[in-house]
């Protein structure tokens, strides 16, 4: 009865729902980075290696031997070629989240300044913004009366 009492708590408090929230904007996200990736940056980036594919790149230790058509025993390889696919790949991932956190920062910073007038500042920004002077007027006069 406990665990079933912490549950309703956990899932009434928010926690669930914030959970499935970020899970939901977290694929959708994932969306959007797979997008840049395989249609702006790689493009490019293959028209630079002109267009090699590193998946099968490999180093054979022993070749495969047939018999009579027959496969006797498996090729022996180091297969290379993918983990350097797999690195780029994931550098280009890397650099593509990193900068659209950036650009995300940058919008949210800017909405953030209660000086910008270009952008709408969130209430309690605004708020915050005008308590802080207002303590800081307080501030002065307190000092001021010293």
């Amino acid at each position: 009865m406990k665990l079933i009492k912490e549950f309703k708590e956990f899932a009434v408090k928010g926690n669930m729902i914030d959970i499935a929230i970020g899970l939901i904007i977290g694929a959708s996200f994932n969306k959007v980075v797979d997008v840049l990736v395989k249609e702006i940056f790689l493009p490019p980036l293959s028209f630079l290696t002109d267009g090699v594919n590193w998946e099968n790149k490999k180093i054979v230790l022993r070749d495969a031997l047939t018999e009579n058509g027959n496969l006797k025993m498996e090729e022996i390889a180091i297969g290379y070629g993918k983990l350097i696919e797999v690195t780029v790949d994931f550098l280009v991932v890397g650099i593509t989240v990193f900068l659209v956190v950036k650009f995300i920062n940058v919008l949210r910073n800017k909405a953030e300044d209660p000086k910008d007038e270009t952008m709408t500042t969130p209430k309690d920004i605004e708020l915050l913004n005008k308590v802080t002077e207002l303590l800081q007027k307080q501030n002065e006069i307190l000092e001021n009366k010293k």
